[in-house]
């Protein structure tokens, strides 16, 4: 099909898009609260919408009064039931598919219910969105010149009782219309693969001949994959091998950690970079801005969210707040309702609001993955731009990294040992190591607080990792693959413990 009409029908569906999104622009809160009532209606006649009465709730604070606040250990048992083949538990329409992520203290992994209309009108309705708003932003894109190159799960299906989990991308892919293969690469059958080593070089051989013009996957793993085109090609940069490459559609993990990486892998300065948040639970925001690190909250998917303040967050305090009320440059826990039936549901994640005309967020952690032993509230968002202003200073390149406290022992102060593997290690790692104590200071006040004077803080404790160590110990844990994540920041030494281990 020639670009131009290619470009016509986008453009066409762009200005049909932009008319609904421009309704949630304008009245977010108003939206917001129409979409909590029609889920309440819809699942009104489910189990969970008998037992708390759905169809007597008139209103926001009748919810919230209502219906506990649960994550995924609160809500396995009933899902459990559902995989098992009942039907119209927490949602009216059959559920068929689940979507299978990494575990919680009862269980070894999550199964998330995917519904058709979470399927459709979220995960499928983000994908054309993003599409949208970067042609928006990039009127001479030629994006449809050629294929996009995805990088998901390793994960095969299984089928069992009738309903069918996996990867949420191995799920995506598979119901994918036909014609939506022709525009990406690998084929299926590849992307589908579930032996994660021998998947990255069938990657490799089946698109590096391709006209590839767009990249999308988690960073970590994108990166080992394009490592491997560059290896395999014995080109110099990616351009060399993909011309027509220019833009890189990225989420799942922080990106400021790789993007220096990914600079000299794509040194075009006209690149692309587009940041994604979604999980297996939903797809939530999507940057709408060329040269952004804001995301737009996408308030039309089927999702109603709530939000907790970290600082009462899994406290008797703890309360959450709807989208109308938060402030600016607050840490938030993530509570979504969906139309996949998921009601209260913690998801585990933190944002901060950077704009509330419209709303726009940055994700900022994991409500699980930081260290506060010692008071010091120390989460991702401080370690990575910690990490990325002393990686400026010291010319030095991280690959991965994981941090775990010390614990008081006696008069001993507590610290934070870290283990960090390089690919371009500092000249002086001690030096390396004062620079990001300081950095860590002036970003985090309750840790400046905490080191001031070694008062309870003694200096952080830095291991370098042999080359490959997180790589192996995913291999290790059976955790290959573009949907798994190596824990940053941890209270306890669980990671951290069997990482050194390993790193001998």
């Amino acid at each position: 099909m020639p670009i131009t009409i290619v470009n016509s029908i986008a453009s066409w569906f762009l200005k049909k898009r932009f008319h609904q999104i421009d309704l949630f622009l304008k009245y977010p809160n108003e939206v917001q609260n129409e979409l909590l009532l029609e889920l309440l209606d819809i699942a009104k006649d489910t189990q969970i919408g008998k037992e708390y009465d759905f169809a007597s709730i008139k209103n926001y604070r009748m919810f919230a009064e209502r219906i506990p606040i649960k994550n995924y250990d609160g809500w396995q048992d009933v899902i459990e039931r559902s995989m098992k083949g009942e039907t119209n538990l927490f949602w009216p329409t059959p559920i068929k598919w689940f979507a299978k992520s990494s575990g919680t203290t009862r269980a070894k992994s999550k199964f998330i219910p995917v519904s058709e209309e979470s399927l459709e009108d979220c995960h499928y309705a983000a994908s054309k969105d993003l599409l949208c708003m970067y042609l928006n932003n990039n009127e001479n894109s030629q994006l449809f010149t050629g294929k996009s190159l995805r990088l998901g799960g390793s994960k095969e299906l299984f089928r069992e009782n009738g309903t069918v989990f996996g990867d949420l991308s191995a799920i995506l892919i598979d119901n994918m219309p036909f014609w939506a293969e022709f525009s990406s690469t690998p084929s299926n059958k590849v992307s589908l693969m579930s032996d994660w080593e021998h998947k990255m070089q069938a990657i490799v051989n089946e698109t590096m001949n391709e006209n590839v013009t767009s990249l999308a996957g988690v960073p970590s793993w994108m990166l080992v994959l394009l490592n491997n085109v560059l290896e395999t090609t014995k080109k110099q940069n990616l351009h060399d091998v993909w011309p027509n490459l220019e833009v890189y559609f990225h989420g799942g993990v922080s990106f400021t950690p790789y993007k220096d990486q990914y600079k000299k892998l794509l040194p075009k300065k006209d690149f692309k970079y587009y940041e994604i948040y979604n999980a297996s639970e939903g797809f939530f925001a999507i940057q709408d801005q060329n040269d952004s690190n804001e995301l737009l909250l996408m308030l039309d998917y089927g999702i109603f969210y709530e939000f907790i303040p970290m600082d009462i967050y899994a406290t008797e305090a703890e309360k959450a707040i709807p989208l109308s009320d938060v402030k600016l440059n607050q840490n938030y826990a993530v509570i979504i309702t969906t139309n996949a039936g998921l009601w209260r549901y913690k998801i585990g994640d933190t944002v901060k609001f950077t704009s509330l005309n419209p709303y726009r967020i940055k994700v900022s952690g994991r409500t699980k993955h930081f260290i506060n032993v010692f008071g010091e509230e120390l989460i991702i968002e401080n370690a990575e731009e910690a990490l990325n202003k002393v990686c400026k200073r010291t010319r030095a390149e991280i690959v991965e990294y994981t941090a775990a406290p010390i614990f008081m022992e006696g008069k001993e102060k507590g610290a934070h040992e870290w283990l960090i593997e390089f690919k371009t290690p500092p000249k002086d790692i001690n030096y390396f190591n004062e620079l990001f104590d300081n950095a860590l200071k002036s970003l985090n006040s309750d840790y400046e607080a905490k080191r001031y004077n070694n008062i309870t803080l003694n200096k952080p404790k830095i291991n370098i990792a042999r080359k490959n160590l997180f790589y192996d110990w995913l291999k290790q844990n059976n955790k290959l693959g573009g949907q798994h994540k190596v824990p940053r920041l941890s209270n306890t030494r669980l990671y951290l413990d069997d990482l050194i281990k390993l790193n001998y």
